[in-house]
C-alpha cells in the first residue's frame, strides 16, 4: 500500500473543557484539515484507551501506540490569552514507530506537544518528503502545579533536516533570539502572531502579512491549521508566499467555530483568498 499523502506524528491529547473533554493535539487538527483539503492521511500517535484515535479520525490510517495515560491539558482563555496546565503525559514516540512505507510520504508534519519526539526525528523521512516541524512541543516546561511555561530549547537541534519550521510569537516569549538560529539552518520559517497575522522567512528575508478578518470563537488548533495548509500549498506551488496566504486563510476560517467542526474545505479557503486579495506577504 502506498504511503499516505500527509503524515502527522505526535500525541493526540485529552483536552479538558467545561463539561468534559475533547481530543486535541496537532495530530488531530492537522489530520482533519489535510483530509478536508483532499489528501490521504496517516497518523502516528501514543495515547491510552480513553482516546480512540481511529474512531475520532475514521478517514485516516492510524498507528496508536499504547500508553497508561493520555497526554492531558487543561486550557483557560481570558481576553485572548491562554493559560495551560499539563495533567498527564503518554510517553515518547520513537523513529521505529513510523511504518517503513510511510517514510516516503509527500508531506510530513512533526507535531509534538511535550517533547515526545527525539530531536533527530526528521531524519526518519525520505529526502523527497516535504517535512514541517512544529516547534511548540519542544519549547515547553511546567512548574510543580503543571502550569505550562515557554522555555528556550538548549538540546540538539530539533529542526535539523526539516524544510519548514512553524512557531508562534507566544512560543518565543522568553527568547526571540532563537529565530536567528532557525533562519540560519532552515529554508523557511513561518511565525504566526495570532490576530496580528504572520511572518515568513524565505530566500534570506522576512516578510509579513496581516490576518484575514474573522470573528474569533475558538482559537485552539489555529496554528496547526495554518501549518497544514501552508505545507499542502507549498508542495503544490513551491511558493512560500502563496503557502502563507493559503495557510492563513484556512486558519482564519478555523477560529470561526468550535474545534475540528470549523476546519475548512479547499473551496472554503479559495473563496476567502478571492474575497481578500489584499491580504498577502509584503
Amino acid at each position: 500500500m502506498p504511503a499516505p499523502d500527509f503524515v502527522v506524528v505526535g500525541h493526540a491529547t485529552r483536552d479538558l473543557v467545561p463539561g468534559g473533554s475533547r481530543m486535541g493535539g496537532t495530530v488531530t487538527f492537522a489530520a482533519v484539515q489535510a483530509h478536508r483539503l483532499g489528501l490521504s492521511v496517516g497518523v502516528v500517535t501514543r495515547a491510552a484507551s480513553d482516546l480512540d484515535v481511529q474512531a475520532e479520525l475514521p478517514f485516516a490510517r492510524v498507528v496508536q501506540l499504547p500508553a497508561d495515560v493520555s497526554t492531558t491539558f487543561e486550557n483557560v482563555y481570558e481576553r485572548g490569552t491562554r493559560s495551560q496546565h499539563i495533567r498527564a503525559h503518554a510517553g515518547p514516540i520513537d523513529l521505529a514507530d513510523v511504518p517503513d512505507d510511510w517514510r516516503s510520504a509527500g508531506i510530513v508534519l512533526l507535531g509534538p506537544v511535550w517533547s515526545e519526539l527525539a530531536p533527530d526525528f526528521a531524519a526518519a523521512f525520505d529526502a523527497d518528503s516535504l517535512v514541517g516541524v512544529s516547534a511548540q512541543g519542544w519549547l515547553r516546561s511546567s512548574d510543580a502545579d503543571g502550569l505550562v511555561r515557554h522555555t528556550p530549547w538548549d538540546g540538539e537541534p530539533f529542526w535539523r533536516g526539516c524544510d519548514v519550521l512553524f512557531v508562534s510569537d507566544e512560543d518565543l516569549a522568553t527568547d526571540a533570539g532563537q529565530l536567528d538560529r532557525w533562519t540560519a539552518d532552515v529554508p523557511v520559517v513561518a511565525m504566526t502572531e495570532s490576530w496580528r497575522g504572520a511572518r515568513v522567512y524565505a530566500s534570506g528575508a522576512w516578510r509579513r502579512m496581516e490576518a484575514f478578518p474573522e470573528q474569533e470563537v475558538d482559537p485552539t488548533g489555529a496554528g496547526d491549521t495554518f501549518a497544514t495548509g501552508f505545507l499542502i500549498q507549498l508542495q503544490r506551488t513551491g511558493d512560500p508566499a502563496e503557502a502563507a496566504r493559503f495557510g492563513a486563510a484556512a486558519a482564519s476560517l478555523s477560529v470561526g467555530g468550535v474545534g475540528v467542526a470549523a476546519m475548512p474545505t479547499r473551496a472554503d479557503v479559495e473563496e476567502r483568498l478571492r474575497r481578500y486579495p489584499e491580504v498577502a506577504l509584503r
